[in-house]
């Protein structure tokens, strides 16, 4: 015992100084080796604070003020997600602000501050005797359908006849450009915006907002460049009476970008799109190509379509854009750098907060391994009773993973976007909009494990079988006719600490070096009093979903190698349980995916309507590695303890914070 106390000891040491030095070296690069100085801080508005991240060169001072850049993430994202942007502006000498937008990250107000009308465009903004369609629904289905109505088009478009209108669709930007602005080290002649998807309408509005701006002295302070990283174009007819002028605008478009309105609403991105009148309008010609510019910085007129091989999440780290980008705003605003535009080291960065983070998600194995050394926990820890009729092998145990994985498949995309916008649920209540599509879909789940367990198990018991609640993962051996509360209650003590460790090093992060555990997207990030409130409000539902779903393939769908010891009997274990638990999903990137690269269309819009594409099937990229890791830990703690407590708990824990620590609120 206690060998093996020392042993997970010295594990959890060396796993924990691993965070530390990874995430060390990785603020290194994100402040340049000391030669940019990063501080996050808020500005206040009049219903709430909006939170920001500014990157400082050392060279901007008030005697030497520097370009700056403004960037605004995409939905579901926060200000850490513009990070690879922000570092390699920032070590080319400009000051740069990355936000919060309304509803994510540690911004307080929602996104229903970005306002909502009660009607929404088919397609193309601006285009002759376009109609509007009039919806109804909740205030989450109206808000999200005004993503793409913008508060500086017309009437028409921003507000409706009941009195509704858009009433901040820059989403806090333009607030953040004015601060920006009046920073005395800034050159505010000299200044640019960037976002991603969301990002990138509140880019086109901050700009609007910003347009033909000048500062007290008479010098013009409007944006000299707009960088939109997956955006949608509209005609300028669809702009109000002002004139207003958006100078040097370079659009990123993904090959494979799963949202129709990034690509105007065709299926796929070919040449053709180059030849419709909104992209002929955009670039000033009629015979346009990709990665070509048209017309002059020094008048504003700027325009180019950069194309990149990548999908619409990956845009935002995607290198080749990156060069594209870095190029421009050092043509639009002049950075002070000799550094090329492919020189670039954010990878670097991201690499290693990957690696902190599974090095953070691994500590929690022997944080739970010196746990079950003291005395109140052991009994969390039994041995299955032999009963051979309830091993699953060959095609029992397929068959099983095959109904698993396609009930996965065939309801996420459904029921993911019915509660994502129209479950009528309590919207002071419930405001995670992405959790509330995860929410739909595991209660669905639940009552099809539930249903798909009492019976088999109310049909073994009347033909006499031997089976009861060890059989379910649910209770140990000495409690087998009756829930175990007992061990139900420790194995949620164990999780709470596991995972509280995991938290800790979080805050701990956070705190040395100003990075939350994350890869590109926010993973693990300190939660506010708001957030963590939500957190609390999800749990129960995502708890009840993952001890009923270990229940479903650990434990009726148990096989020999639960039982078998060492690393191969890990393995063997392992992935038939990642099969079942990440198979559904998998399956259905291949559906949404291979279509897409054949040069047909993205997959669920073909068979199922764009209604259900977009924000599920591009989050899948998100979701089906943390799925992976899920798995890993469910499987450990199962053939640890034999009971579906500890995983599922975990797991519940770890996915509900994913949902509500950084992502959108309504």
């Amino acid at each position: 015992m206690k060998q093996k106390r020392k042993r997970s000891g010295i594990l959890l040491a060396v796993l924990t100084v691993c965070v530390l030095v990874f995430m060390l070296i990785a603020n290194g690069i994100q402040t340049d080796h000391g030669n940019v100085t990063i501080t996050t801080e808020s500005f206040a508005m009049e219903e709430g604070t909006v939170t920001y991240k500014l990157y400082r060169p050392k060279t901007a001072t008030a005697e030497n003020p520097a370009p700056a850049v403004l960037l605004l993430h995409g939905y579901q994202n926060d200000k850490d997600t513009c990070d690879a942007y922000a570092i390699e502006l920032a070590r080319r000498g400009a000051v740069v602000m990355a936000i919060d937008e309304y509803g994510h990250g540690n911004t307080t107000l929602g996104m229903r501050s970005r306002g909502a009308v009660n009607h929404k465009l088919r397609v193309n903004y601006g285009t002759e005797g376009v109609q509007v369609k009039e919806i109804s629904g909740t205030g989450r289905y109206k808000l999200l359908m005004n993503l793409s109505n913008l508060d500086f088009f017309n009437k028409y478009y921003s507000q409706d006849a009941q009195g509704n209108a858009i009433l901040d669709s820059s989403m806090g930007g333009a607030a953040a450009y004015a601060l920006l602005a009046e920073l005395d080290f800034v050159d505010a002649t000299r200044m640019g915006v960037s976002g991603h998807s969301m990002g990138t309408w509140a880019s086109w509005s901050a700009a609007a907002a910003w347009s033909g701006a000048t500062d007290a002295v008479g010098q013009d302070i409007s944006p000299k460049c707009i960088v939109l990283q997956c955006g949608e174009l509209f005609y300028e007819a669809a702009c109000d009476e002002r004139d207003l002028q958006f100078r040097n605008v370079l659009l990123l478009q993904a090959k494979y970008d799963e949202f129709n309105y990034f690509r105007d609403y065709q299926n796929t991105v070919s040449d053709a799109l180059l030849a419709t009148p909104l992209r002929q309008e955009f670039l000033g010609t009629t015979d346009g190509a990709w990665n070509t510019t048209y017309g002059d910085f020094s008048d504003g007129s700027a325009r180019r379509i950069e194309l990149l091989m990548t999908n619409h999440r990956l845009t935002t780290h995607d290198a080749h854009g990156m060069t594209a980008a870095m190029d421009w705003f050092d043509k639009a605003i002049d950075l002070p750098t000799a550094l090329e535009p492919n020189d670039h080291v954010y990878a670097v960065k991201e690499t290693l907060g990957l690696l902190a983070m599974l090095a953070a998600i691994a500590a929690m194995i022997p944080v739970l391994e010196l746990l079950l050394t003291l005395p109140f926990f052991r009994k969390v820890c039994f041995t299955l009773p032999e009963r051979p009729h309830r091993i699953h092998t060959g095609w029992k145990w397929w068959k099983g993973a095959l109904i698993t994985v396609a009930v996965s498949a065939l309801t996420y995309p459904f029921m993911t976007q019915l509660g994502h916008a129209l479950l009528p649920l309590p919207e002071n209540i419930f405001r995670m909009t992405i959790g509330n599509g995860f929410l739909a879909w595991y209660l669905l789940l639940i009552i099809i494990m539930l249903a798909t367990t009492i019976l088999p198990y109310r049909r073994a018991r009347k033909r006499g079988l031997p089976m009861d609640y060890v059989d379910l993962g649910l209770s140990g051996p000495e409690h087998g006719e009756k829930l175990d509360w007992a061990l139900c209650g420790k194995s949620a003590v164990l999780a709470v600490i596991m995972v509280g460790y995991l938290y800790l090093l979080t805050v701990l992060c956070t705190a040395l070096f100003g990075l939350d555990l994350r890869y590109i997207w926010p993973f693990f990030r300190g939660f506010t009093a708001a957030r963590f409130g939500q957190f609390l409000v999800y749990l129960p539902v995502f708890a009840l979903f993952f001890v009923l779903n270990n229940s479903k393939i650990f434990a009726q769908m148990r096989q020999k190698a639960t039982d078998q010891p060492g690393f191969k009997g890990f393995l063997s274990c392992w992935w038939k349980n990642a099969v079942c638990m990440a198979g559904g999903i998998v399956l259905l990137m291949l559906v949404e995916y291979i279509p897409f690269f054949a040069e047909i269309g993205p997959g669920v819009d073909l068979l199922f309507s764009p209604t259900f594409g977009g924000p599920f099937m591009s989050l899948m990229i998100v979701f089906v590695p943390q799925v992976v890791v899920f798995s890993l830990i469910c499987t450990y703690t199962y053939r640890r303890t034999k009971s579906v407590y500890v995983g599922g708990f975990t797991a519940a824990m770890m996915a509900c914070w994913i949902v509500t620590g950084g992502s959108a609120m309504f």
